[in-house]
């Protein structure tokens, strides 16, 4: 529980970088959301054993990161936290798939192990475009483009509530660990009677929270809408933008470019 309460403020931080200004910032946000996409289904499109191909993928990334002014540091701290889950998931691949595909110098290489390092690099490569696509344009302004482009609005803002008391379920279960660490002595108190008590009450007063805070924001005009950050208008750079986007992860799909490059340099050193 402790882990969760130092967490949810470091994810709440990317709605607070949504709020530079920025080329990236000031795109349409169905632009954005579209490229992210694009980018994501060419991603998870290659076979389980490529794994050159995906490393020129990275460029996105890098480029978004560069021209929207986030710390690569700290997206990278991002991923880590979530990194132990791919591990884990994938940790019998190397054991169940033995097929020799390569070799390093005398060292063979087993498909089981493609297939782990490749769904690791997947899992980077799509968390770190969807951590910088809300850094950028900020989760509401998500939420109300994907309505735009054709989500219910029913789901858009079940999906919006859904990650706003995400906090409010942290700030309840922090105070509630902070409580039981200051009753809790020589062990006691630290049970799994206890934790299981615990989570059943921070669920009933996270629900008593949520509905404070529903009928709060009734009274203040809430109708089921919220309003964008900057008006939403598609133009021709936010055309330009996706359609440049797509054109280059349409190239490194087809074509390895790692693998031609590697080819070139050795043809050069050779």
């Amino acid at each position: 529980m402790g882990k969760l309460v130092s967490i949810m403020p470091e994810i709440g931080l990317l709605d607070t970088l949504a709020a530079k200004d920025s080329f990236l910032h000031r795109l349409d946000p169905r632009a954005k959301i579209l490229t992210t996409l694009a980018f994501m289904v060419a991603v998870v499109s290659f076979d389980k054993y490529q794994l050159s191909a995906l490393l020129p993928f990275f460029i996105f990334p890098v480029v978004m990161m560069s021209v929207g002014g986030i710390s690569a540091t700290f997206l990278a701290r991002k991923v880590l936290l979530l990194l132990p889950f791919i591990l884990v998931m994938g940790f019998f691949n190397p054991i169940y798939d033995q097929t020799i595909v390569g070799s390093i110098g005398n060292v063979a290489v087993t498909g089981g192990w493609l297939s782990y390092f490749s769904m690791v690099i997947r899992f980077c490569l799509t968390v770190l475009a969807a951590f910088i696509l809300i850094a950028v344009t900020g989760f509401s302004d998500v939420c109300l483009a994907l309505e735009r482009l054709g989500m219910p609005r029913v789901f858009a803002v079940q999906l919006l509530f859904l990650y706003r008391y995400l906090f409010v379920l942290s700030a309840e279960g922090g105070r509630m660990a902070r409580a039981r660490s200051l009753r809790s002595f020589a062990g006691k108190g630290l049970g799994m009677r206890v934790y299981a008590s615990l989570v059943g009450h921070l669920l009933l007063r996270t629900f008593e929270r949520a509905q404070r805070i529903y009928q709060a924001m009734l009274s203040r005009g809430f109708r089921g809408e919220f309003p964008p950050r900057r008006p939403l208008r598609f133009g021709l750079l936010d055309f330009l933008f996706v359609a440049c986007w797509a054109t280059l992860f349409l190239l490194f799909r087809v074509v390895n470019v790692a693998s031609l490059l590697g080819e070139l340099i050795s043809g050069v050193m050779l």
